[in-house]
C-alpha cells in the first residue's frame, strides 16, 4: 500500500492577499477536481508560515477549514474531521506529507488534505520583494491510499548546524500599535548556499535509498529561494536542466506552496511526459532540507 497525491489545486493573485482564503479556495478547487465532499477529508494540515494579521489564535488550519467547508456540522454517527497547523518553513509540506502519510497508513481517515501558502501580514501586496521575498498563492494536496505501486516513499530530513540561514520575526521593541501588519526577514550572507549543501544532502539520501533509480525518467520539483536552485540542484544531482519543474514565479518565491504549485503546474500543462517519478526536495530556515521521491501514477491528473 502506498500514498499518492489525487488532486490538486491552487489560488493566487485576484480579489485577496488573504492566505486564509487562498488556501481555501485551494482546498476547495482539490476537492472538485477529485469529485470528493468535505466529510470524506478526515485530516486537514497547513503548512503555511506567513499568515493574515500574523494572526496567533486560533490555528490558522481551523480558519482554512471553516473556508474549505470541511466538518462544519455534525450529526450523530457523522465520520469527523480535524486540522492542525504544521509549520517548518519551506520544509513543513513535506513534513506534512510525512504526517498525512502515517495517517493514512493506519486507516483512521479516506483523505488528508494539505495546503500551504504565504502572504505578508498587511494584506495590502502579493507580489515579494527585498523587504518580503514571498509571493501571495495558496496550493492543497489532496492525498489518499493506493494498492498501486505508486506515490510517495520515505522522507529524507536533516538540518545543518550553526545558525539558521533565514529567520522572520516581529519587532516587538518597535512595532508600536501595527504589529499586526509587520514581518522582518533577515537573510544571512551565503544563505542559500547553505540551504543548497543540506538539500543535496537530503535529495542523495533519497535516490540511495530508492536503488537504481533513472535519472533520465526523474523530474525534480524543489523548493525557490532564487530561479536558479532548482537548477543547481539538478546539475548537481545528475537530472536534466529540461526536467525540472518549477511554479510561475513571476511574482517571486512562493515558499511554503512552492512545491505543490510546480506539481499542479506540471499536471496542468502535461509536462511529466515520459517520467515517471518526482524527486521532490525542499529547503529553508534551519537550515534544514527534506526529499522523497515520488512514483507517478500511470495517469497523472485523472480521477483516481
Amino acid at each position: 500500500m502506498g500514498v499518492r497525491i489525487k488532486s490538486t489545486g491552487v489560488s493566487r493573485a485576484g480579489d485577496t492577499h488573504s492566505i486564509v482564503a487562498h488556501s481555501g479556495r485551494a482546498a476547495r478547487r482539490a476537492m472538485d477536481r477529485a469529485g470528493i465532499q468535505p466529510e470524506q477529508i478526515g485530516v486537514l494540515i497547513n503548512a503555511g508560515v506567513h499568515r493574515d494579521s500574523n494572526t496567533v489564535e486560533p490555528a490558522v488550519s481551523a480558519l482554512i477549514q471553516k473556508a474549505a467547508g470541511i466538518g462544519l456540522e455534525y450529526e450523530k454517527d457523522d465520520r469527523t474531521s480535524f486540522s492542525f497547523d504544521l509549520m517548518n518553513g519551506a520544509v513543513g509540506v513535506l513534513n506534512a506529507v510525512q504526517v498525512g502519510t502515517a495517517i493514512l497508513e493506519t486507516g483512521s481517515a479516506e483523505h488528508v488534505l494539505i495546503v500551504s501558502g504565504d502572504t505578508h501580514p498587511s494584506l495590502t501586496r502579493a507580489v515579494a520583494d527585498d523587504e518580503f521575498p514571498y509571493a501571495t498563492a495558496g496550493a492543497a494536496l489532496l492525498l489518499e491510499r493506493t494498492d498501486e505501486p505508486e506515490g510517495f516513499g520515505h522522507v529524507h530530513v536533516a538540518t545543518a548546524d550553526g545558525t539558521p540561514a533565514i529567520e522572520a520575526y516581529v519587532d516587538t521593541a518597535t512595532m508600536g500599535t501595527v504589529g499586526r501588519g509587520l514581518m522582518t526577514i533577515e537573510r544571512e550572507a551565503g544563505f542559500e548556499d547553505r540551504l543548497f549543501d543540506i538539500a543535496l544532502e537530503t535529495a542523495r539520501a533519497a535516490l540511495a535509498e530508492a536503488g537504481d533509480v533513472d535519472l533520465a525518467a526523474t523530474v525534480l520539483i524543489a523548493s525557490t529561494p532564487s530561479e536558479e536552485f532548482p537548477l543547481r540542484l539538478a546539475d548537481a544531482l545528475g537530472i536534466a536542466r529540461d526536467s525540472v519543474r518549477t511554479p510561475d514565479l513571476s511574482d517571486g518565491d512562493p515558499h511554503t506552496a512552492a512545491l505543490p504549485l510546480a506539481y499542479d503546474r506540471a499536471v496542468a500543462q502535461d509536462s511529466f511526459g515520459s517520467h515517471t517519478r518526482v524527486l521532490f526536495v525542499a529547503a529553508g530556515a534551519g537550515p534544514s532540507a527534506a526529499a522523497v521521491l515520488y512514483r507517478l501514477p500511470d495517469l497523472v491528473g485523472a480521477p483516481a
